[in-house]
C-alpha cells in the first residue's frame, strides 16, 4: 500500500528537476523526481471514545486535527 495521509489523502507526487545548465543549453540532463509527503506516525488520544489511535498523518493533517478536534476530523476521514 502506498504511503498516504489518512486525513488529507496526500501521497507522493512526481515532478521534474531543474538544473542551472538547462538555462544555458537546450539539453536537460535531469530526470523525474518523486516528492514524498511529510508523513508522521502519531498516537492520537480521542477522549470521546477513550482510545489512543496510531495514525499515519501528514503535518497538514495534524494542523487540521488541532483546529477541528481529533474526533470530528478522524470521523470525517473514516478512520473511526
Amino acid at each position: 500500500m502506498a504511503r498516504t495521509c489518512e486525513i488529507t489523502g496526500k501521497s507522493t507526487q512526481i515532478g521534474g528537476r531543474y538544473s542551472n545548465r538547462t538555462r544555458a543549453t537546450q539539453f536537460n540532463p535531469t530526470g523525474k523526481v518523486r516528492r514524498k509527503a511529510n508523513l508522521q506516525k502519531r498516537r492520537i488520544f480521542v477522549p470521546e471514545i477513550g482510545k489512543t489511535l496510531l495514525v499515519d498523518v501528514s503535518v497538514k493533517g495534524l494542523k487540521t486535527i488541532k483546529k477541528n478536534g481529533a474526533y470530528a476530523t478522524l470521523k470525517k476521514a473514516g478512520v473511526i
